[in-house]
């Protein structure tokens, strides 16, 4: 599989567009806590530069090792021109659900960036209640835009110390192990919900796909 590039941000760069935001989401799939948004603008040439050189093997963050998502993950946030990273609870996943909560975290990123884009690159789908025009939706985007793997990786790396920071400070969440498995459905942490059920932290609106997966 290759490494993301810098061809759709250069298309956009070559039409004027210099400040192009990168979007992508962490935590879509989990059973407990929040979806994490994460949104980071480069300039051009800061973005060539790193490209090449300390984030020459960027990659979507599921397909990075936990040291080198932390690695990366510093390197964006000091040298990104601006970047922005916003959530939903399970609360509100729960009451929204979940297409409307990861759009609504979407738009209070993109709107919480201090400098605003001219243009956003998101994985797999246009955000809803923003202009089309700027916005350019890329079918597995974190495989293919350095900008959204880059976007990626900064929210994956939010997301897993919130979860580590949760599971240490709340003994009463201890037996679900969030700081080991992030909230995802592995065998333990399905056993552990149908042995003492539903924390306040997990979204009770999966209770169905649990249950079908046991």
């Amino acid at each position: 599989m290759k490494n993301p590039s810098l061809q759709y941000e250069q298309q956009l760069w070559n039409l004027g567009k210099s400040l192009i935001a990168g979007l992508d989401e962490v935590g879509r799939g989990c059973l407990a806590g929040p979806v994490v948004m994460a949104a980071v603008i480069f300039e051009p040439r800061k973005a060539k530069k790193l490209f090449s050189t300390h984030l020459s093997e960027v990659k979507d963050s599921k397909q990075l090792s936990p040291k080198k998502r932390e690695q990366f993950a510093k390197i964006i946030r000091n040298e990104a021109l601006c970047f922005a990273i916003t959530r939903e609870e399970n609360t509100a996943i729960d009451t929204l659900g979940m297409a409307k909560a990861v759009h609504q975290a979407f738009r209070t990123a993109v709107f919480s960036l201090p400098t605003s884009p001219d243009h956003i690159l998101i994985d797999a789908f246009y955000i809803k209640e923003l202009n089309k025009a700027i916005q350019t939706p890329i079918i597995k985007g974190d495989e293919k835009s350095f900008f959204i793997a880059s976007a990626s990786i900064i929210a994956k790396v939010f997301r897993d110390e919130l979860m580590q920071k949760t599971h240490l400070e709340n003994p009463d969440l201890h037996p679900y192990r969030l700081d080991k498995n992030k909230g995802y459905g592995t065998k333990e942490h399905i056993n552990a919900i149908l042995k003492h059920g539903y924390s306040y932290f997990h979204r009770k609106s999966f209770k169905l796909k649990i249950l079908s997966h046991c």
